[in-house]
């Protein structure tokens, strides 16, 4: 097979095309001003999310008077501290604060500005945009919602100038859009060579109807940024530095790496295989595109080789002990991983974050999910995102998740329904595995247990180890295929019962072909949904043995096209809750979470109108009773001082939520560094930075204070 010219002769080592030239005078229309408004868009709940971000610092009733006196001369010195306290202080004493406040810090101060931003939003301006220039790396993502001539100005500078910021200005650009257009025109037509070179490539960059959006300067100005958008660069751009080539980190050795197969047989040769190494590394400042080499070797080599070729890689790095500035091991997991490597890679990211250095390490793991795109990997990214020991780490794959769903114009909660993986099995939820000359069938009880059969129907105990007369090919193979399902299945059980019960108490809605595709249809999820009561329309049923829903009476229950099913509260069932208890015995239906036997509670006369929950403070609860909180609705505060989360939260409305402060606090990755906690006080609050609101719990969805209470009762010692 001939081999694609890429891999021989990878592009930084070809001479590059003279740079175009043009005679031609810079094209001016002068007069021009930028509009100077300011704006902060926010994305959906992008402001609500920056907004339960808590940065450093903690203070009490009565203590605010103080800290602002600390603050206002000096004694409060902690840039992260006086974050904190803007973001928490009582707006009069906070607000005038903000405008005076001139911090001088090179590190990453994006967390601690988002709680701020979201609060005062163009009040926080000036002080956002001081700290963002300073540090565009660490600081810069803290403008993506802000748009106005000083901020459009600072992107185009980092996009042509800054290689750090590259990403960043791109996310900027990408995110607003033509919406800049208007702020970037008079630069691009000014006399000012700096400015009018970077807007240049900022209107180059933005995708769409660049010339119409110009227009609200006139047409002149709107002809001309159609000349400049098909013009050659002009002679006086500057002079681009010689390609440096990339090149392989010390500690790998190439020939130690196992050659990826040729599809026509053979192997990959050295050199080739070199070059594809140095191409997923790239060349500095990334001035080449060498997509055409790795295409080029993933277009004639056989996948599976160069799925075990990526993961020899990853390990050479294990063994090197991770040394840093190797992003492009987990960059080629990512081009040639497959679920096998999904399985391998994601117990190593969740446990990342716990070593040192591990956090942005686990940060790439993720991007490996999501390069992968498999249904195993975006399963493994949505357990991730449900449950993890790190909350950073948890964020990051919401995060991830939330991207990926809205491109695909899906909420959360749909995209993790198409993420529930069927695992290869039947429309009946079943696997045959082909020993050769004998064949078994595998399926799953209404709680998720593995059941095998033969080919003539007749049970067994389990799945036979491979014999002698079996296809030595086949068999082993799908011994450990069912050795996988059975592993895959307990790990889509887990997540999906937790799921499921958060979308229970939340009211979380199905429409009726989701339903049915992905709840009542699906192979796995089905035997989930058997064993609740569901709601539609005010009607309670149950799916039945044959797939068909029933009501109390086991008729027929049969669903309109427009309609929507939830999960049944026991609230949603009234007096009929009982009977629904005893339908469910009868056909000794177990729950995978308690529905009908659920506590169901309600607040004592006047409980909570002085904005307190005082009969569930000062307890003395184990560290893993309060986690265990967090399976449904409850959210772990930030880590402070020392690593430490002072209090948990649940965001019952938009303005309302429940906190609960703890003593000593629980530890980020040590929980048993404080294995008991006090509930030193549980008030009710706009936010956790709020201040107590004496209304309570009034006009809060009542299944939201019955599963407040049934939590904080679980608290309390028997």
């Amino acid at each position: 097979m001939d081999l694609p010219k890429a891999l021989l002769d990878p592009p930084w080592k070809r001479k590059p095309a003279a740079a175009p030239s043009s005679e031609d005078e810079p094209i001016l229309v002068p007069g021009l001003t930028a509009p100077d408004d300011r704006a902060i868009l926010w994305e959906p709940g992008e402001r609500e999310r920056w907004a339960e971000v808590r940065p450093y610092g903690s203070w009490r009733d009565g203590e605010w008077e103080e800290a602002a006196e600390k603050f206002r001369d000096g004694r409060m010195s902690y840039e992260p501290t006086r974050a904190g306290f803007l973001a928490q202080a009582p707006e009069h004493l906070a607000r005038p604060l903000l405008a005076g406040w001139e911090p001088h810090v090179t590190w990453d101060f994006d967390h601690s500005l988002q709680p701020i931003v979201a609060r005062f939003e163009t009040d926080a301006w000036d002080v956002a945009f001081r700290l963002a220039k300073q540090n565009a790396f660490g600081t810069g993502p803290i403008l993506r919602p802000f748009l106005s001539a000083d901020v459009a100005r600072l992107f185009a500078d980092w996009l042509y100038r800054l290689t750090s910021a590259q990403k960043i200005a791109h996310t900027w650009f990408g995110r607003h859009g033509l919406a800049a257009v208007p702020y970037l025109v008079p630069d691009a037509l000014g006399k000012r060579v700096g400015p009018r070179r970077n807007a240049i490539k900022a209107l180059r960059t933005i995708e769409g109807d660049v010339v119409g959006a110009a227009r609200v300067h006139g047409d002149e100005a709107a002809d001309a940024v159609a000349k400049l958008l098909v013009a050659a660069p002009p002679d006086n751009a500057p002079v681009q530095p010689p390609i440096r080539p990339p090149s392989l980190p010390t500690w790998l050795d190439v020939d130690a790496l196992p050659r990826p197969a040729l599809r026509d047989g053979g192997e990959l040769p050295r050199e080739a295989c070199r070059h594809l190494l140095l191409a997923m590394v790239g060349t500095p400042g990334g001035r080449v595109d060498v997509s055409e080499v790795v295409d080029g070797a993933a277009g004639v080599c056989d996948p599976e080789s160069l799925t075990a070729f990526a993961w020899a890689l990853f390990e050479a790095w294990q063994a090197a002990r991770l040394p840093k500035r190797s992003g492009f091991v987990l960059a080629t997991l990512g081009r040639f991983g497959d679920d096998g490597t999904v399985r391998r890679l994601t117990p190593l990211v969740k446990d990342w974050p716990g070593q040192s250095g591990g956090y942005s390490r686990a940060v790439q793991g993720l991007d490996v999910l999501v390069e992968i795109g498999s249904d195993t990997a975006l399963t493994q990214l949505n357990g991730i995102a449900q449950k993890s020991r790190y909350k950073g780490l948890q964020g990051e794959a919401q995060r991830k998740l939330l991207a990926i769903a809205q491109r695909r114009g899906l909420t959360g909660d749909q995209l993790a329904d198409r993420l529930v993986p069927g695992l290869g099995l039947d429309a009946d939820g079943t696997l045959t595995l082909d020993y050769g000359p004998r064949r078994f069938t595998v399926g799953f009880d209404e709680q998720l247990k593995p059941s095998v059969s033969d080919e003539n129907g007749k049970p067994r105990k389990s799945l036979p180890k491979p014999g002698a007369k079996d296809d030595p090919d086949l068999a082993p193979a799908a011994y450990k295929r069912f050795a996988e399902l059975k592993k895959d299945v307990r790990a889509v059980a887990s997540g999906e019962v937790a799921r499921l019960e958060s979308s229970m108490v939340m009211g979380r809605e199905w429409t009726r072909a989701e339903f049915a595709e992905f709840v009542a249809g699906h192979p796995l999820l089905r035997h989930l949904a058997r064993r609740l009561v569901w709601l539609s329309g005010g009607r309670p049923f149950r799916i039945a043995e044959d797939r068909t829903f029933a009501d109390l009476d086991d008729d027929a229950v049969e669903l309109p096209v427009s309609a929507n099913v939830q999960i049944a509260h026991p609230l949603d069932l009234g007096d009929s809750l009982t009977a629904w208890a005893e339908v469910f015995a009868d056909y000794e239906i177990l729950q995978p979470f308690p529905q009908l036997g659920r506590p169901v509670l309600t607040l004592a006369d006047g409980e909570g109108r002085n904005g307190r929950l005082e009969r569930f403070e000062g307890l003395t609860v184990p560290t893993g009773k309060l986690l265990g909180l967090t399976r449904t609705s409850w959210t772990r505060g930030p880590a402070q001082d020392n690593g430490i989360e002072h209090w948990i939260s649940w965001h019952l409305a938009p303005d309302v939520t429940v906190v609960i402060d703890l003593r000593p606090g629980i530890a980020v990755g040590l929980v048993d560094l404080n294995p008991v906690q006090t509930t030193e006080r549980v008030w009710i609050g706009k936010s956790p930075y709020s201040a107590v609101m004496e209304n309570g719990l009034d006009g809060v969805n009542p299944v939201f204070v019955s599963e407040l209470l049934a939590d904080l009762t679980s608290l309390t010692p028997p």
